[in-house]
């Protein structure tokens, strides 16, 4: 297994992209990034999901990966997102390899006609082209079985880890049992860590580590420990935030993280489409769970949260 395997069980931050007229800005990225280094941070995955992956263009893809991994060499394990056609894929994966991120995460493939074999093939000749990246295979789709893991395992040694974002825990249970070998992260994040620890899970992604780095490795401790009462507790104070990153499927994933990071003077609300930025009532409810946060979780504002709520 590659040398690296065993650091992806820890929270594994996936940080916002922050949009400023338009465009990246790259000031308030360093902002967000050292809230959750300095917090104890150690795994981020540049080009995620959370930072709006598919609304950026080739060249800002690249320019976010070296901005990330120069600014937190030393200081945490680089997974970059991948993804697209095999070759944009793999031309990216070099280039995460160039500017210092030691995996990738390889989104799932984003095609209307996918066969067993091709969707092996497909993380195969990735994997094939960057052998001296481990490799983390993103499962979204309960179509995908532990069979098809275990062989693209077989076949790629570097293939390290799975981030398992489908919302059933039996399933993740048995899709798991066929690649025990692997590193298994809770995909959907704080909310599903829980039950997911119980079945072999060592790790969790998470976008609110953008916002609460501290209540989300809190989080981490508890379950590592073993100590299920306080990590429920501290799952329920992170449930209405969740909540409405989840409203609409999702649809304010990204716009409710970044709303709270302006609420807490950290870049702007802006998001691209097809995201939207958050109603006033949202803005409400983030405003009050920020004040909460403050004061049960010592959450660092750098504004007056009280004033806000």
């Amino acid at each position: 297994m590659h040398e690296n395997a065993a650091r992806l069980a820890d929270v594994v931050a996936i940080p916002v992209t922050p949009f400023t007229d338009g465009a990246v800005d790259f000031d308030d990225l360093r902002l967000v990034l050292d809230r959750m280094l300095d917090a104890g941070v150690r795994v981020l995955t540049p080009n995620g999901n959370t930072g709006e992956f598919y609304a950026l263009r080739p060249d800002e893809r690249l320019q976010v990966l070296q901005a990330v991994a120069a600014h937190a060499a030393g200081r945490a394990l680089i997974v970059a997102g991948v993804g697209f056609d095999t070759e944009t894929a793999i031309a990216d994966g070099l280039a995460a390899a160039t500017a210092g991120a030691e995996m990738v995460m390889i989104h799932q493939p984003v095609h209307p006609y996918v066969s067993r074999a091709g969707w092996i093939d497909y993380h195969a000749t990735i994997a094939d082209a960057l052998p001296e990246l481990g490799v983390v295979l993103y499962i979204r789709n309960p179509w995908v079985n532990g069979d098809m893991i275990a062989q693209l395992s077989a076949r790629c040694p570097n293939v390290v880890g799975v981030k398992y974002a489908v919302a059933d825990p039996v399933m993740f249970a048995r899709v798991k049992s066929a690649a025990p070998h692997l590193v298994w992260i809770a995909g959907l994040a704080e909310p599903y860590a829980l039950s997911y620890f119980a079945h072999g899970a060592t790790g969790f992604t998470s976008g609110l580590v953008c916002v609460n780095p501290r209540l989300s490795l809190d989080l981490l401790r508890t379950l590592q420990a073993g100590d299920l009462s306080a990590a429920r507790r501290l799952t329920e104070s992170i449930s209405e935030f969740e909540e409405l990153r989840a409203l609409d499927s999702n649809a304010n994933n990204v716009s409710v993280i970044k709303e709270a990071l302006f609420q807490l003077g950290i870049g702007s609300k802006a998001v691209r489409p097809p995201s939207h930025e958050v109603d006033e009532a949202t803005s409400a409810r983030v405003s009050r769970i920020l004040a909460e946060w403050s004061v049960e979780h010592e959450l660092q504002p750098s504004v007056d949260l009280a004033a806000n709520a």
